[in-house]
């Protein structure tokens, strides 16, 4: 059984936006480049043919890959999300306890995640760490330095 792929409705709008682009524009990009290779003859020593059919098939795996998560998403709906605990959708201010850095960190679904642009999932340790924590409750996260303490410094959305 598949599992549920949590998505903010933004972050569905932007995965069903890809699918689109892939079967409208990549589809048709890579097709020509299969006619084209055809034209050069022989397939058996074809390397252009050869690479495009290769497109082909990891443009369709992407496809089947994105429709999947499709059929699986369960959409954060704003109203339902509270800012008493940290959840998926929460926007979450922490300070690290051991040298008094602050960070913020917007939890979202695994297929969200973004951690240059703050986006952290909630299957992170980070983000798993503070699911369901209030504010002023401190997450101990296991990292490769050792244990990480994080205070939860806000809430909101």
């Amino acid at each position: 059984m598949e599992k549920d792929i949590f998505f903010t409705a933004e972050g569905l709008e932007k995965i069903e936006s890809e699918i689109e682009f892939l079967r409208t524009v990549r589809r048709k990009e890579v097709s020509e480049r299969i006619k084209i290779a055809l034209g050069y003859g022989d397939l058996s020593e074809n390397s252009e043919y050869d690479e495009a059919k290769n497109e082909q098939a990891q443009v369709e795996e992407k496809i089947a890959k994105l429709e999947m998560m499709v059929r699986n998403a369960k959409v954060i709906d704003e109203k339902d999300i509270t800012t008493e605990k940290v959840n998926i959708g929460c926007r979450v201010k922490v300070k690290d306890l051991s040298d008094s850095e602050e960070n913020e960190f917007l939890i979202v679904g695994s297929a969200e995640a973004d951690p240059l642009d703050g986006k952290i999932s909630n299957e992170s340790p980070v983000g798993s760490k503070l699911i369901g924590l209030k504010i002023g409750e401190v997450a101990e996260v296991e990292a490769p330095v050792g244990i990480v303490k994080y205070e939860v410094l806000g809430i909101s959305l």
